[in-house]
């Protein structure tokens, strides 16, 4: 289980596992939409300009549609895009988190279980790319596996697996960021296994 060998924002085997197994792991997903989703949306006024990153089967942002937001929803695969765009009946952008380039133009980033196949090397380039994304004084949420070591899981996907401490270390690294909470939590995934996961909630300062 080798981790990815270079500091770029993206891992190609990771996409090539989710362009081939896309209408599998879509099908398989579990029905409901992330167990962090309603209160995210509890501290965001009705409205607000979302954007996704990664957004899968559509489940996420087909729910933050229904609670009246605005929402950008993406994904790094062209076979995953189509499928939540179908989900959705409207365009889901194809763009790798490195592709990320805009300015003060959401009012919050949702990142679930997406940003956690960032090799390490580059992820706090990419945590600038979304604290630059953001408009000041904007919510970011994101989840990762934990563990504390890099590696590939027996699908050939790789995880950036951060603890608490290196997790902080990244957003720390990228930008002023600041962090309202890091939660230690027990989650399942693809595989069906159970393990340990982070959740992370932080905004980009007013000022």
């Amino acid at each position: 289980m080798n981790p990815a060998a270079d500091d770029t924002g993206f891992d190609p085997a990771t996409l090539a596992f989710y362009t081939k197994e896309a209408p599998d792991y879509v099908a398989s997903g579990p029905g409901g939409v992330s167990r962090w989703l309603a209160a995210f949306l509890d501290r965001l006024p009705k409205g607000s300009r979302i954007l996704e990153l990664g957004c899968g089967s559509g489940r996420d942002a087909e729910a933050m549609i229904a609670a009246g937001h605005d929402i950008d929803a993406t994904d790094g695969t062209p076979a995953m895009a189509a499928l939540a765009s179908a989900r959705l009946g409207c365009p889901v952008r194809v763009m790798r988190f490195d592709e990320l380039d805009v300015r003060d133009a959401y009012d919050a980033v949702w990142a679930h279980a997406s940003l956690l196949h960032v090799p390490r090397l580059a992820l706090p380039g990419i945590l600038r790319r979304v604290f630059d994304a953001l408009k000041p004084g904007g919510l970011h949420f994101a989840t990762y596996k934990g563990g504390g070591t890099a590696g590939r899981d027996a699908a050939g996907r790789y995880f950036n697996y951060p603890d608490a401490e290196a997790l902080r270390a990244a957003y720390a690294a990228a930008a002023p960021w600041q962090i309202d909470a890091i939660e230690d939590y027990i989650g399942g995934g693809y595989d069906g296994r159970q393990g340990p996961w982070l959740a992370i909630s932080a905004r980009r300062p007013d000022q």
